[in-house]
């Protein structure tokens, strides 16, 4: 299998390809296939950009039918049919018919860009500079985004001082505090040395940060929060939403509404690039071109995101991740909890992670590893990267799912076992 070309021409930056040493030549559905015709199941979703599998048939008829037909590809932001189709789909079947009323600000492709968009017209809004943010969040690598992530590596990358962000802990990370009090006393206490800040940004389950699920009792004091202080609550769905959790949008289980929503992955439908920004109406306060990009709103993208919520709501996805979501937590329960004490485990929907963090050495890349020559693609987060992340495709099919969960299993079986 040649390599040698990434090897000697691609940048030292690439990560991914460092763990799954292999040429990958097709996939469909939740599985994968290399140069060899070796198959993989892809329990990583391109980490939530494939909710809907790879080469989904719905989606991609749609697709390909719009490129027989010369469609325009792109236009910046000018008015076109696939755009138009777009919004009044996603408006009608999803926003409003869930009770939310968001404009819808098309940003950059990717998940960092929504980001952006959401912290400048915060700012914007409020005309103050801090923003609150979590310890163990991820929300992106351009400077505000970055300057929202936690992980020492990547902010390290930076160069620069990243500026105007207050990190708080998570409620997960000290059961004897109070979190929302915390960040109360900061905004009220003319001695805490912190601004106040425009918002507070959220994931509502930390994906990078090691899959943790954040109270639904604690959204809604943090929503109670912003309201009682004239703060926005940004909530980042990059990762997890588009039903990853087995709701739509994330936050959805709490009851709550947030000020702004960022959007990417998997709202591109079909692994395609797309980031949207929703925002409140009274917010949307930009003046023409204040924040823009070339590929805003890229028109492939957009008939494959208006295919991938048809293809969510006519297949009931979230019915079907809630479904899948109880066979894989009795599975982690009763099989991987099992094999060692001192593994933990924990996730929501067909978000997952088995938490290695109490062993010595780096047990998760070990397990990675041996699940991948098994045939199964897992990824790392975490603090140490002692995550393993289980992401499979939302409609998996249940002996698929069966049979990678076995896999993983029995991988972390090896590795505990010679350790």
């Amino acid at each position: 299998m040649n390599t040698e070309p990434f090897e000697q021409y691609e940048s030292e930056v690439r990560s991914y390809c460092r763990n799954f040493p292999t040429v990958f030549v097709s996939a469909k559905g939740s599985i994968q296939k290399d140069e060899t015709g070796r198959e993989y199941i892809d329990f990583f979703c391109g980490s939530g950009a494939l909710n809907y599998g790879h080469n989904n048939p719905y989606i991609k008829r749609k697709v390909v039918e719009y490129l027989e037909n010369d469609g325009v590809l792109h236009a910046l932001d000018m008015y076109t049919a696939p755009k138009r189709d777009f919004i009044e789909y996603f408006e009608q079947n999803v926003i409003r018919a869930r009770g939310f009323d968001y404009k819808i600000q098309f940003v950059g492709p990717t998940g960092t860009n929504a980001v952006e968009a959401a912290l400048k017209l915060a700012r914007k809004v409020k005309k103050r500079q801090n923003v609150f943010a979590l310890m163990g969040a991820f929300h992106g690598m351009t400077l505000g985004s970055l300057a929202l992530t936690t992980n020492a590596d990547s902010r390290a990358g930076a160069g620069v001082p990243l500026n105007n962000v207050t990190h708080v802990p998570a409620p997960y990370m000290f059961p004897g505090l109070d979190t929302v009090e915390y960040m109360e006393r900061l905004i009220t206490d003319d001695h805490s040395g912190v601004e106040k800040p425009a918002a507070i940004i959220l994931e509502t389950t930390q994906a990078d940060g090691g899959i943790y699920v954040l109270p639904t009792e604690w959204l809604q004091r943090v929503r109670a929060l912003c309201d009682k202080h004239d703060i926005l609550m940004i909530v980042d769905d990059v990762q997890v939403g588009c039903g990853r959790t087995g709701w739509f949008f994330s936050f959805e289980r709490a009851g709550i509404t947030p000020d702004i929503v960022a959007m990417s992955k998997s709202i591109g439908g079909y692994g395609m690039p797309f980031a949207i920004t929703l925002l409140k109406p009274e917010l949307d306060l930009w003046k023409p071109g204040e924040h823009n990009g070339t590929f805003r709103g890229y028109q492939l993208s957009l008939v494959a995101a208006k295919a991938g919520l048809e293809y969510m709501l006519n297949e009931h996805v979230e019915d079907a991740v809630r479904e899948r979501e109880q066979i894989v937590a009795k599975f982690m329960r009763e099989e991987i909890e099992m094999i060692d004490s001192r593994i933990a485990t924990r996730g929501i929907g067909l978000l997952w992670g088995v938490d290695f963090g109490a062993f010595e050495g780096d047990v998760a890349k070990a397990v990675i590893t041996e699940a991948f020559k098994n045939g199964l693609i897992v990824e790392r987060v975490g603090r140490r990267d002692s995550v393993v992340k289980v992401m499979p495709e939302l409609k998996v099919p249940l002996e698929t799912l069966e049979k990678g969960l076995k896999i993983l299993a029995q991988s972390i079986r090896n590795v505990v076992s010679s350790l």
